[in-house]
């Protein structure tokens, strides 16, 4: 009885531990121009959940977004 009760309480404490993800934030790993249709790219992993999700942005926002840089998406979901 006394193992069923540290181990639910074990459980408890970990699943509290669980990070609530909502960064929109996160590093571009890569980069690129789609032509057809037209679309300036960048690839970035969520600081968060890890995810890697591609976001098109305008060309002057591509301009200054490199590979490595930290970049925020304002407009959307967390990924």
């Amino acid at each position: 009885m006394k193992k069923l009760l540290i181990l639910l309480a074990l459980g408890l404490g970990l699943s509290a531990c669980k990070k609530d993800c909502t960064s929109k934030c996160g590093l571009i790993v890569n980069d690129g121009i789609d032509t057809n249709p037209s679309c300036y790219w960048v690839r970035i992993e969520n600081d968060c959940s890890g995810n890697v999700k591609k976001f098109c942005l305008t060309e002057g926002a591509w301009m200054n977004a490199h590979p490595g840089d930290d970049y925020c998406i304002t407009n959307g979901t967390t990924w």
